[in-house]
């Protein structure tokens, strides 16, 4: 019989991606089921490489399949929460613990997509320029780590 666990650690691997357009740069932002708005994020599989599961969860979530990884940038968040209902009944079937404590390892990457395909994980997504997608981020995390991509792209 296998024993469930109450807590787990897992890491995602996550894209702040943009766009230029007519000048300005326009950040892409995906509305959670959970109503929350963030990035592209998601978990590794198998022996898949960081940069593996990037491009992977980008064409997944989104339909991008152009990503250009912006050197030099380094983003990440960590947060904890507790899956509930059908969620936490899957974990419990897998031996997954559902007290989760997340990092989220991002990347700053471009694309030249306009038109995004969701998946099933996501609601709505929507391009905006650094002030409205700040505004717009759920939580303080993920605002931080906008704010870091936003300066980083004004000092290269």
């Amino acid at each position: 019989m296998r024993m469930n666990t109450i807590l787990s650690f897992e890491k995602s691997i996550g894209a702040v991606a943009f766009r230029r357009e007519n000048g300005k740069i326009k950040f892409l932002l995906l509305r959670y089921l959970g109503g929350h708005w963030g990035f592209i994020k998601g978990h590794g599989e198998n022996d898949e490489t960081d940069e593996e599961t990037l491009f992977r969860e980008a064409k997944e979530e989104t339909g991008i399949t152009d990503l250009k990884i912006k050197p030099g940038f380094f983003g990440q968040e960590k947060y904890f929460y507790v899956a509930k209902n059908e969620e936490k009944e899957k974990r419990r079937k897998v031996g997954r613990g559902w007290w989760i404590f997340k990092k989220v390892y991002y990347y700053l990457t471009e694309t030249n997509t306009h038109e995004i395909v969701l998946s099933d994980e996501h609601r709505d997504y929507v391009w905006m320029e650094y002030n409205q997608a700040y505004n717009r981020v759920s939580n303080l995390n993920s605002k931080k780590v906008l704010e870091r991509a936003n300066k980083f792209l004004m000092e290269i």
